[in-house]
Order: structure tokens, then sequence, then C-alpha cells
């Protein structure tokens, strides 16, 4: 770009130079009253600060270059540039609602109307933007092969998942911690409950001791009180087992064994015993009867060499 015998780029070295030369003769003079200030010849008061009048710079056969440069007839793919209306409103226009307002209506001090404009206006834009960009074959859609580089690398990405995970193992110890608290508060809720309940008996008790102390009445059943509480205790356990009941099993081994009381001795034998001959049956006596097989054969247990060659076959 020339701006008559000097270029833009010129321009800007020249702008870039003024300032190092600037900040050179700022330096200088530091240093200039740093050694003033050593030598004792500065003083309060001597030293007022004086602000430069600011230069303007009017650049016209630039500015002219960079409307000429804008003026240019370039192609629509160079530019990417599209001046739309807002799109119609397709909903409002169905329900037969009033149409939206234009842009001379539009109110800008009204946040939700303003967006809504700025919004229909991008939908028309895309609509008119994207067949011109497929009629000169320009991609607007990524392919589905497109692996996109990661702007973080692996290493990185491991140390925040370490840091994810220490951060998720800190609020389980704290969500752990918080439940310990809450069950020992329960536990002293609980415990403090029974002490007020000991305490809120004792002190009736009391207080019905002194009734009687006193004659004003002749009435004991504050004495009565732990004794009735097992006996409705043992009372109610009893129920529950009479009401359950024992097992048959329970009840046959009751009766072979019994239960409760002097067990030695159950077996003897006595006089009665001894000469009641009822239950006496000879042929299982003598081994002639027991339990038979199919086929009405008896059940012999096998010999030992018999039953050792079985165990070696299997």
């Amino acid at each position: 770009m020339v701006i008559g015998s000097k270029t833009m780029a010129s321009v800007e070295e020249e702008a870039l130079l003024g300032q190092d030369s600037e900040e050179e003769n700022s330096e200088l003079s530091d240093d200039e009253l740093q050694e003033a200030f050593a030598a004792g010849l500065l003083k309060p008061g001597m030293n007022v600060l004086v602000n430069k009048p600011k230069k303007f710079v009017n650049n016209v056969e630039g500015l002219k270059q960079c409307l000429a440069d804008f003026r240019k007839d370039l192609p629509w793919v160079e530019r990417l540039d599209l001046t739309n209306l807002p799109a119609a409103n397709i909903i409002s226009q169905a329900e037969e609602k009033a149409s939206a307002p234009a842009a001379g209506e539009l109110d800008a001090d009204d946040d939700f109307q303003r967006e809504m404009f700025f919004y229909r206006q991008a939908q028309a834009t895309v609509l008119e933007a994207l067949p011109l960009l497929n009629r000169h074959s320009i991609a607007t859609k990524r392919p589905e092969d497109y692996f996109a580089e990661m702007a973080k690398s692996d290493q990185h990405m491991q140390k925040i998942r370490k840091k994810l995970i220490s951060k998720q193992m800190i609020m389980e110890r704290s969500e752990k911690a918080k439940k310990l608290r809450e069950q020992r508060k329960f536990g002293k809720k609980v415990q403090i409950e029974v002490i007020q309940k000991r305490q809120q008996e004792k002190k009736a008790m009391m207080s019905a001791v002194k009734k009687y102390q006193k004659g004003m009445t002749d009435k004991l059943e504050f004495l009565e009180g732990d004794q009735k509480m097992n006996k409705e205790s043992s009372q109610g356990s009893k129920k529950a087992v009479n009401k359950k009941g024992p097992s048959a099993k329970r009840k046959y081994k009751d009766q072979k064994f019994g239960f409760g009381g002097k067990k030695s001795g159950k077996k003897w034998n006595t006089k009665e015993s001894y000469n009641d001959v009822s239950g006496f049956r000879a042929k299982i006596a003598h081994g002639k009867g027991g339990k038979k097989g199919k086929g009405g054969k008896q059940n012999k247990r096998p010999g030992k060499s018999v039953r050792k060659k079985m165990k070696n076959r299997s």
C-alpha cells in the first residue's frame, strides 16, 4: 500500500522510532534527576509536572487509501459479508398473532425484544449463506473422520485426572466423617434421653415417697414399679412362647431326654419295667426280622474285603 512516496510500513516504523527516542530521553532525564538529587540540588517545590500538548496526526492520504480498499469490488468468497433483515416469524404467522416489530419500531431498551431481533437476523443470514457456501464448494460441516488435535497434552490431562480423583476421595472422606459425627450425635441424643427418663422416674418416685411420709397417701405402688415391669415383661415372653409353641423335634427330644431338673438315671430299669414284656418281639430279638429291601431279601452289609475292593474300584 503506497501513500505518496511513503508506505504505511515506513510510517509505522517512524512512529515506533519516535516512541523509542522519547523513552531514551526520559531515561536520560531520569539519570540527570538522580544525579542532581544525589548532589543535593533538588528541593521540594522545584519540580513541577508539565503536560505536553498532544500532537494530532491527520494522515489524509492514508485514510483515503484505506477507504479505497474498503470500496474494492472483490468476490463474495473473499468478503463473506451479508446484510439481512430478520427472518419471518413462522409461528406467530401460523397463530395469526401480530407481526414482530421492524427495525425502526424496535425498542432498544427492551432486552428480550432486542435479542430476539438479533436471533432472527442471524437465522436469515444462515439461510442465505449456506446455499452460497455450497455453491462455491466451501465445506460447512466437519467430516466424520476429522480428528482435532487436543490443546492440552496427555501428561497435563493425567495431572487433571489425578487432581479430580484426589478431590473425589477428599469428598468421600468428608462425607464419611460427617456420617460418623451424625451417628455420634444421635447416640449422644439417645443417651441423654435415657438419662432424662431415669431422672424423671427418680423424681416421681421421690415425690411419691415424700407424700407417703407426710401422710398424704397410704399407697405403696411406687415400690412395686420395677416388679410390675419385670412381671409384665416375663408374662409377655411366656405368652409369646406359648403362642408359638415348641416344634415336633423339640417335643420328641424333651420326651426322650427330659428337660430341666435331674437327668441322670432316667434310663435305669425298675421292677415294673423289668417285668413288662409287652414290647418283646422274638423275631427282632433273634435276628430273624429287620428291614428288608426290594424283592423281600434282607439287606446285609458286605464284608470288609468286599468293601475294600469296592473302595479301590472307585
